[in-house]
Parts: C-alpha cells; structure tokens; sequence
C-alpha cells in the first residue's frame, strides 16, 4: 500500500493484521474476538477499543502462494543471490 501525501507518493508502509480475543467475557462491541490492522511501531493492544476489558493476542495463520514457478538461475541472479553449483561432496563454486 502507498500513502499519497500531496503529490508525492511515501515509502510502503508495513501494517500487518493482528487478531485479539478478549481473556474472559464477552463483549457486545467485537464479539469477543476481532482483527485490527496496526503499525509495526505501535504499542502492544491490551484492551478492547470497544469495551475496555484485557485482551491477548492471537497467533494467527497466514496465506502462501500454493502455486509458484521454480525459481530459474537467471531470475534468481536478477534477483541478487549468488547462485552455487555442486562440484564435489562439501565444495560449491559459483555458477
């Protein structure tokens, strides 16, 4: 994601989705368990926005790619890594 601000476009933004649920109870506002989208820099969340009683974070899964294109020698040389080829039992040497 890009934040415009004026006419020039800022640096990406990380902001990833940490879920919490509530340690006991419920609540009417978040149902108990809800999702919020935070700044890597922001402090940990303890409280409900809604209600204000203590909550814990969740570990969550995340999504991968389930369909990827092997990785070709060029794309990865493009891409910065070093590329090493088997010359022996222990010895690599570049490619």
């Amino acid at each position: 994601m890009f934040r415009i601000i004026g006419t020039r476009t800022a640096a990406l933004i990380a902001m990833p989705y940490y879920e919490y649920e509530l340690c006991e109870g419920s609540c009417t506002a978040c149902g108990g368990r809800f999702t919020l989208r935070r700044p890597l820099s922001a402090p940990e969340l303890t409280k409900c926005p809604g209600c204000k009683k203590p909550v814990r974070k969740l570990i969550s899964g995340f999504s991968t790619p389930t369909h990827l294109k092997p990785l070709s020698i060029t794309d990865a040389k493009k891409a910065g890594f070093t590329v090493l080829k088997k010359s022996s039992k222990g010895e690599y040497e570049r490619q």
